[in-house]
């Protein structure tokens, strides 16, 4: 399961009452959002990237199991899925979100979505895979790639933000972040790394911080003049990456005099699946 992208930006704001629960956007959220679908293109990759994702772990599962893929908030939605699976007669099905951390807002959120089918079918529900191996190593080696010729100062691991209401309810999230991100240091024997959210929501609460254009600004303000984003809490090009980071957070970097780099999404690569085909054995098991 995917969160689901618009198909152009004639979409964009059905797209965005969907993730409103059904409430339309005022225009100048609406504005907004459609400007940063604009620049990347009117639209994203995203849907098509989680269909390779999709086939190709079905291929690396082998001929007895069968994968779907399905949409939080756009089509084909998890419903949608969840409909073809009943037709093909599957009675047994492994859940897994594609995000790597645990929040109920988050990955709690996709499997919400598939009991609200009402489904009979009997799911495993995988809840994070933050620390499974073929994923710290695949992301480590983007790390390494992008770094070659570079020699980055800070390595800056990021993810969504989330409003801070989570940490009342002793939501893992935070916590799986840090176990990710210093697991991959630990790997790769950075000299120096820092975490930041990006992407936060536009609803009035507060959110998690620090955000990556505030700590552009912080490293900036020390010095650093070579900057390595590795997005641990995405892995698929979709707007959060080809706008908020490529386009918002290079720009804020530029300005400040930094050369702001970010490593390649594990999108449908190798170890990427492999990942994927580790996790959904472990659930069987």
């Amino acid at each position: 399961m995917a969160y689901g992208t618009p198909r152009g930006v004639d979409e964009v704001e059905a797209f965005y009452t969907d993730i409103r629960g059904g409430r339309p956007p005022t225009p100048e959220l609406l504005a907004n959002l459609r400007g940063r679908y604009e620049a990347v293109g009117g639209r994203t990759p995203l849907l098509e990237i989680s269909r390779q994702q999709a086939s190709g772990l079905e291929a690396a599962l082998g001929p007895e199991l069968r994968v779907f893929a399905g949409m939080k908030h756009w089509h084909p939605y998890i419903g949608e899925a969840v409909a073809q699976m009943e037709a093909a007669s599957i009675g047994e099905a492994v859940a897994m979100a594609l995000a790597p951390h645990y929040s109920a807002l988050s990955v709690g959120a996709y499997m919400q979505a598939i009991e609200a089918t009402g489904t009979r079918i009997a799911f495993r529900q995988v809840r994070s895979w933050h620390l499974q191996p073929a994923y710290l190593e695949a992301v480590a080696n983007n790390v390494r790639a992008a770094s070659e010729g570079f020699d980055p100062e800070v390595v800056v691991f990021t993810a969504h933000s989330l409003p801070k209401r989570i940490l009342d309810t002793g939501d893992p999230y935070v916590d799986q972040l840090q176990e990710t991100s210093q697991a991959i240091a630990s790997q790769l024997s950075l000299a120096r790394w820092v975490f930041s959210f990006q992407s936060a929501g536009a609803t009035g609460e507060a959110w998690l911080g620090p955000d990556i254009l505030e700590t552009v600004d912080r490293l900036a303000d020390e010095g650093i003049r070579r900057l390595l984003v590795a997005p641990i809490g995405f892995i698929s090009d979709h707007l959060e990456i080809l706008y908020d980071l490529d386009v918002q957070a290079r720009q804020r970097a530029a300005s400040r005099g930094l050369d702001l780099r970010r490593t390649q999404s594990l999108n449908a690569s190798s170890g990427l699946i492999e990942a994927l085909k580790a996790t959904v054995l472990e659930a069987l098991s």
